[in-house]
């Protein structure tokens, strides 16, 4: 598949050469939009501002590095596990995209949540693995760590947490 078909399909425009990218600082105060539901809607929401520890901010962003590692080849063990991280961090999936690489069996996708996301990129050759894990509302994406941890036997986790969103 050519680079632009796969462009395409992700939904980006080649034709628009505009740079989204910011490097300054932006930092914002989240203010609520007017109710046009009903009050008992926001107890349904789980995509909601998150407060803990005295700070306020969108969702939890873990970045994950799971080293010597096992299973990282086997696509559907991927898929299988992906689908416990959601469960455990009790989040919403919407849709798995995954790809299997060769010759060297890597796996490369995405778990998309109402909550946000879980991507993974695995070198199996390497037994490691590299995980976004980023959720918001009442998700708990660190229930995940010990999902993975089980699934794919690493000798070691690296785990590094950001805030997604805070409000300063």
């Amino acid at each position: 598949m050519s680079n632009v078909h796969a462009l395409f399909q992700l939904g980006m425009d080649l034709d628009d050469v505009s740079s989204t990218t910011q490097t300054e600082d932006l930092t914002f105060e989240c203010q609520a939009l007017p109710d046009t539901h009903a009050q008992n809607d926001n107890e349904d929401r789980k995509d909601f501002f998150i407060e803990r520890d005295g700070e306020r901010f969108a969702g939890t962003h873990l970045i994950i590095d799971l080293m010597q590692a096992e299973r990282l080849d086997d696509l559907e063990y991927v898929e299988e596990t992906l689908r416990e991280c959601v469960t455990a961090a009790g989040a919403t999936l919407l849709h798995i995209h995954l790809h299997h690489f060769t010759p060297n069996g890597g796996v490369s996708g995405v778990a998309v949540l109402a909550e946000s996301h879980i991507s993974i990129h695995s070198w199996p050759e390497c037994g490691y693995a590299a995980l976004d894990v980023f959720m918001c509302g009442d998700a708990q994406p660190h229930k995940a760590v010990e999902v993975l941890r089980k699934a794919f036997q690493p000798d070691r986790v690296k785990v590094e947490e950001h805030r997604r969103g805070r409000e300063v």
